[in-house]
């Protein structure tokens, strides 16, 4: 990449003392035009902190990188310095547990390609892929079956897809969930009201963050 990949980590409450722990790790891709802060703006680690510290969920970490080219994948460096270097560095410099069933990818708007991307081309590294209100790649269109058909059941990952019914790229959504239904492959499906829009987001952050931590 032309710069260095910046990125922010949420730690649990409980990280600092329970040196004993490894923990899951969710990653979160933000949307284009905005930052790795924008999932912190949402309340993704204020609402982990009060799901965590009330006891509903287990401890996990979060990770949210910063993309800041609008191409596809294979056109400039973000996905090989996500899987090559990121990946690496959180594992050897946090507490993480390194299996696919405890490492899930997610993101929001073109975030959520992402998500797409890394979770059906490299299942052996995710268990879970959260797609909300999701854009696809243009270069991943035609890829996305090709990946569904050579994972092999047993190794699918968990999906969770979403959006608002006024969304401007709802098509995008309910071609995803047609090809997951007639695949017969296990899928969450949710069209909720509202837009585009942070609000939106901001409204299911703890739906989302449930959901993910669900079976850590």
């Amino acid at each position: 990449m032309p710069k260095p990949m910046r990125f922010i980590a949420y730690l649990p409450p409980c990280y600092a003392k329970r040196t004993d722990l490894r923990y899951p790790v969710l990653y979160l891709f933000h949307g284009q035009t905005y930052n790795e802060n924008q999932w912190v703006r949402l309340g993704a680690p204020a609402t982990a902190d009060q799901l965590v510290s009330s006891g509903e969920v287990l401890p996990f970490l979060i990770v949210m990188p910063f993309d800041p080219y609008p191409q596809q994948p294979y056109e400039y460096g973000f996905d090989e310095g996500f899987l090559q270097d990121l990946l690496p560095y959180v594992d050897s410099h946090y507490r993480t547990l390194v299996d696919r069933s405890h490492r899930a990818v997610g993101g929001l708007s073109r975030g959520s390609s992402w998500a797409l991307h890394f979770g059906l081309s490299r299942p052996d590294l995710f268990g879970k892929i959260g797609m909300h209100s999701p854009i696809i790649f243009a270069s991943d269109g035609l890829l996305v079956e090709k990946w569904l058909d050579i994972i092999p059941p047993d190794r699918m990952p968990q999906i969770y897809l979403d959006i608002s019914e006024n969304d401007q790229d709802i098509n995008n959504a309910r071609w995803l969930e047609d090809i997951f239904t007639v695949r017969a492959i296990p899928h969450e499906w949710h069209l909720n009201t509202g837009f585009h829009t942070e609000e939106y987001w901001t409204a299911h952050v703890e739906e989302y963050l449930r959901w993910y931590a669900t079976g850590w």
